[in-house]
């Protein structure tokens, strides 16, 4: 979830009365960090990946799943191996909002070998026997994007009921228990709660239900005017959902910014394509990801920053929630595609260039930086602007945007670092390492052949809308450039170590493209091409390993990732967003009335728990 550090969290009253202090300092901190850093070159390909976990307790008499709230107790023996011996952890794992939920990561970071993808896929599958050891016979650790009856009456393990009317509750939620919400570090209920308290009101996430043969309205609790939308009132129904995500270093900051926006473009697409989500408070929905939900869930606008009264004072409206797509890009060639409205406090974006900063980081960070911090410890009030990043980190880690820029942290070898923050975490540890591999690839082929697959964000976002309706990885259109080679291409090859060639990249960048048309393009057509037309991202990728001595098992296990995501883009294999549609459809419990009812549930997540174990891999070869 961002940014963790130990310390009191401030009430909201205090924490609300120190926003433009936060502001403040945090910008002067990134100035000051800007200009230790900003020169910095020579960094190898350096990356990982991040899962979030669910712990699930099953009842095997009742025939009914609950998630488990362990993870504090979990981590406290996790985190030995890390304490004692850092350099020799295989994982590291960290909490997550949900007291149920936890983020495996690998000990360190892979580098930039091909052979190092053979190490992805068996560290994933370390990590889920690691904690597997430490559970019951009757619990498992699933990676899975939402527990598909979270919300429902008794979903917890120990059962808590949430209390709606108790002002002394974190969210008040009629569905989500505050015991639900981890309870080892304060940020979660701290955020939660001050989510609710700056909105003014508690969160509204709506999800309209699937509509079947027998399906009643209107749903529970769904207003008066909308009768088939499910209700979310807590953020954690949004945040209580786990996701997959990718981080690797650049060589330095101009191909982390260029990267960064060749990627944006991407987000959507990837959304669509690990789509892993269509199950909300035990109903099926006509969304398949999570996106929209998680959003929702942190959206923190007062009225006026939402456009539904007078604006007034210095209030802005503000599109967008704290979580979602972005609204800029972050290089020079992408700047003529920057035609999204883009608030931000003039004053804070007039300090970042009197500092030194150019116009599109400035406006970038001033646009992080209309957010108001929704956690502050006491601790960590006044700091040293020359040295500290925490004010930074603050309002950076909580703005959850589909793509992440981190700049290095402070006194450390880290690099500029790009995070791809958009997909839904898959089912197996074989996809999530497929969907790695490929996102990993990409960046390759994107600074060897010097793509460029970048359009008007206003289109990127009316993808981001498409990716989430059901099916849309088979159904759906996507905009996308029908040409990313560049005219001048030399058809060059970078090896996965060696840094880019940023030589000229102000003039390159500058230029004015003659090949900027794009199209609505099938999922198919993007990673597999069209014939006479675009030539699909995995022949890309193929085509940049093609002179590469690469030895027959790496070869094989890339191939391998390869071929699939080929196939769940063509609609060979169907995504477990659809997956799950059809256990769901086709267990005869199911009454044909949108529900998902408690044995629907557990045999559905038994079903799961077997294929992540190696013992049914139908769900793997499954064909649309």
């Amino acid at each position: 979830m961002g940014l963790l550090t130990e310390g009191r969290p401030l009430p909201w009253p205090e924490t609300k009365a120190l926003a433009e202090h936060v502001r403040r300092h945090g910008i002067e901190q990134f100035i000051n960090h800007y200009h230790k850093l900003k020169d910095r070159k020579g960094d190898t390909l350096k990356w990982g990946d991040e899962i979030e976990y669910i712990l699930v307790r099953y009842d095997e008499q009742q025939k009914k799943a609950r998630v488990v709230l362990k993870s504090q107790a979990l981590l406290e023996v996790l985190n030995e191996k890390e304490e004692t011996n850092p350099h020799a952890c295989k994982s590291l794992w960290r909490p997550e909002f949900g007291a149920y939920m936890i983020e495996g990561t690998p000990g360190k970071p892979f580098e930039g070998f091909l052979t190092h993808f053979n190490m992805l896929e068996p560290n994933m599958r370390y990590r889920r026997e690691e904690v597997t050891e430490l559970l019951e016979r009757n619990e498992c650790i699933l990676s899975l994007t939402n527990f598909p009856r979270l919300g429902c009456p008794e979903f917890t393990y120990p059962i808590y009921l949430p209390q709606p009317n108790n002002p002394k509750s974190i969210t008040m939620s009629k569905y989500y228990p505050d015991e639900a919400t981890f309870e080892g570090h304060p940020r979660f209920k701290t955020a939660a709660k001050n989510v609710r308290m700056r909105r003014g009101e508690k969160v509204a996430i709506k999800v309209k239900v699937f509509k079947d043969k027998n399906t009643q309205f209107p749903v529970e609790g769904s207003p008066a005017n909308e009768p088939d939308m499910v209700v979310l009132d807590a953020t954690g129904l949004g945040m209580g959902c786990g996701c997959l995500q990718v981080t690797f270093q650049a060589t330095d900051m101009q191909e982390a910014r260029a990267l960064y926006d060749q990627l944006a473009v991407m987000c959507p697409i990837m959304l669509a394509l690990t789509a892993a989500s269509p199950i909300y408070r035990g109903y099926l929905t006509e969304t398949d990801c999570r996106w929209h939900i998680i959003s929702s869930s942190v959206d923190c606008r007062t009225p006026e920053e939402r456009g539904l009264n007078p604006q007034c004072g210095n209030k802005y409206y503000i599109p967008k929630s704290r979580c979602d797509s972005i609204s800029s890009y972050l290089s020079p060639k992408g700047e003529k595609y920057n035609d999204l409205h883009l608030p931000y406090h003039q004053r804070d974006y007039d300090r970042l260039r009197q500092g030194g900063v150019d116009h599109l980081l400035a406006q970038h960070v001033a646009h992080l930086f209309v957010r108001d911090t929704i956690s502050l410890l006491d601790e960590k009030v006044h700091q040293n602007d020359k040295e500290e990043t925490d004010h930074f980190e603050n309002i950076q880690s909580t703005n959850w945007q589909t793509m992440r820029f981190k700049p290095p942290p402070p006194n450390s070898p880290i690099g500029w670092r790009i995070e791809f923050r958009p997909c839904d975490v898959q089912i197996s540890d074989f996809e999530n390492a497929a969907i790695v591999c490929f996102v990993i690839l990409l960046t390759r082929v994107l600074l060897a052949y010097d793509l460029d697959m970048l359009m008007p964000l206003s289109r990127v976002d009316e993808n981001m809308k498409t990716a989430q309706k059901r099916d849309a990885c088979r159904k759906g259109k996507f905009w996308f450039r029908k040409n990313v080679l560049h005219p001048k291409d030399k058809q060059s090859h970078i090896y996965m170590n060696n840094s880019s060639n940023n030589s000229g990249y102000e003039e390159r960048c500058g230029d004015k493209m003659s090949f900027d048309d794009y199209e609505l393009m099938t999922m198919n057509e993007i990673f597999n091409g069209k014939s006479n037309g675009f030539p699909g991202l995995i022949p890309l990728i193929y085509k940049f390993l093609e002179p590469m001595d690469i030895d027959g098992n790496t070869f094989g296990v890339i191939d391998k990732y390869l071929r699939y995501m080929q196939q769940r883009a063509s609609g060979k294999i169907i995504t477990g967003a659809q997956w799950i549609r059809e256990q769901v459809l086709q267990h005869p419990e199911y009454r044909q009335d949108s529900i998902v009812s408690e044995r629907i549930n557990y045999d559905l997540l038994k079903t799961i728990q077997r294929i992540q174990n190696g013992k049914d891999v139908e769900h793997i070869l499954r064909s649309g």
